[in-house]
């Protein structure tokens, strides 16, 4: 545990569930844990005992990737954890893989509705059509988009060229249909009334219209990657906006959280649940506030691109995977300070772009 995460409490210590099993985190809300293949090796997925149209049942909300280890511990799930009754709709955070990649086979298995946000479902249908737009994970166009900041060592630029069908091999369909989600929606998800009112809270630099979901009765924030306990959130550019300002849309959706009560219950999509929302949230700017600094020193001293960046606010080696979420996020640390003026953005006779102090 970092210095960071002895400021925040853990409700359940270090208590979590087996893969394929429940753990109750608050009254009709259960969480679940999925494996990852990835350096980020988990994902938090929740359980919410429901009563929709009628019928007494379950939303599920997040997914998982698409893999057959995936569906043999949902069908653990279906068999051993819903008390006989069904799964009644499917709500999605976001459009990465790890929260929407399994809605299609779900919804599915249930015969009920995906409900999701238009900014994330579109993404998600534009990512899983094979094209490789929209995405930072490879594909001819992510290539092109990291070369133009710097990434210029051949081999690199191969293995992106080669990783096409990231995106849809982790998310090969999406249900035709969805429920829209909006900022300031309340969703009725439980069984009594007293406690069912959700709000919905949109955000917005991490991916196109991200939806956490507050309870004002039970105190309970399911937050997705909007807050995380012990890292960052990733914020990136991508090539289809190439000259967009994440960071700052990411800052600003915390202060959408200012308003919630100190003692909120935070159910995040990695990491454990925790309490102290508003110091995480502290500990977040202040993390970005000494990135930005980093950068904006780095710059003074001569012009940078986006991978000399990299070794300067994160000073250690990452695989083809890590390194695609890296370069975005130099990025969006270069960006926020273009945007604010502090910068000045050149494209020089070698085609790369790199940033110097105004």
């Amino acid at each position: 545990m970092n210095a960071l995460e002895h400021q925040l409490q853990y409700p359940f210590g270090d208590t979590m569930p087996e893969p394929g099993t429940r753990q109750e985190v608050a009254p009709g809300v259960y969480w679940l844990r999925m494996p990852l293949p990835f350096a980020l090796d988990h994902i938090n997925l929740w359980l919410v005992r429901d009563h929709l149209d009628g019928r007494d049942g379950w939303t599920i909300i997040d997914c998982g990737i698409t893999n057959d280890t995936i569906k043999t511990h949902w069908e653990t799930i279906f068999a051993n954890e819903l008390e006989g009754l069904p799964v009644l709709r499917v709500l999605v955070t976001h459009c990465h893989p790890d929260h929407v990649g399994l809605a299609h086979w779900l919804c599915k298995h249930w015969n009920v509705r995906l409900w999701m946000s238009l900014g994330d479902y579109m993404s998600a249908r534009v990512m899983a059509g094979g094209s490789g737009v929209g995405s930072n994970a490879g594909g001819d166009f992510a290539a092109s988009h990291f070369a133009r900041h710097g990434l210029v060592d051949p081999d690199n630029l191969e293995k992106l060229r080669a990783r096409k069908s990231y995106y849809p091999s982790l998310v090969p369909d999406l249900p035709t249909q969805y429920r829209r989600l909006m900022d300031g929606d309340t969703v009725s998800i439980g069984t009594d009334p007293a406690t069912s009112a959700w709000r919905v809270i949109t955000g917005y630099g991490h991916a196109p219209e991200h939806v956490a979901l507050f309870n004002p009765a039970t105190h309970v924030l399911i937050s997705g990657d909007m807050v995380l306990p012990r890292i960052s959130t990733n914020v990136s550019v991508f090539d289809m906006e190439p000259e967009a300002n994440p960071l700052q849309l990411y800052l600003d959706s915390l202060g959408k959280y200012a308003d919630l009560p100190e003692d909120v219950k935070i159910l995040p999509s990695h990491g454990r649940p925790f309490q102290n929302l508003h110091i995480r949230i502290r500990q977040l700017q202040e993390h970005h506030v000494d990135r930005l600094a980093e950068t904006l020193a780095a710059c003074a001293e001569k012009p940078c691109n986006a991978h000399d960046i990299v070794g300067v606010i994160f000073r250690r080696q990452f695989d083809i995977h890590q390194l695609t979420f890296a370069m975005g996020e130099a990025l969006a640390h270069l960006h926020a300070l273009w945007h604010r003026g502090e910068l000045v953005r050149e494209c020089g006779d070698d085609g790369v772009i790199r940033f110097r102090k105004k």
